[in-house]
């Protein structure tokens, strides 16, 4: 069960990581197409663009950096990490197709009795 706990703490990091990416990107495009040249003379064209593009990225980290964070310590077999991977779990079951899978997973790995003794143990070997 250890090796699928890792497995799990490993996706959640992936997948945290790949939001951030994403609202970085989204945050380049939409403040550059703001700024720099679709829109520099429509004053409310460019301040829905900014708002967006500030608005996306800031959720996707306050959605994503408590993701990584509690993947980083279910490889340490924190039992706190335990219920935030489990909570992450369930907010990925509505990330068709991919995360979806990956929110399955989760919650078959995590809410087993054998994960759960592995976690009240605190052992990390």
């Amino acid at each position: 069960m250890k090796q699928h706990v890792t497995v799990v703490g490993i996706l959640h990091i992936a997948s945290g990581a790949f939001g951030l990416l994403v609202g970085m990107i989204v945050f380049a495009v939409l403040a550059g197409v703001a700024v720099f040249a679709i829109v520099p003379e429509d004053a409310v064209a460019r301040a829905v663009l900014l708002a967006v593009g500030f608005g996306v990225p800031l959720f996707l980290l306050v959605l994503n950096v408590p993701q990584i964070i509690g993947g980083v310590f279910l490889l340490k077999f924190r039992p706190w990490a335990r219920y935030l991977a489990i909570f992450y779990g369930a907010v990925e079951l509505l990330s068709f197709p991919i995360g979806t899978a990956i929110g399955i997973y989760t919650l078959w790995v995590l809410v087993q009795d054998e994960t759960a003794q592995l976690f009240a143990s605190g052992s990390s070997q």
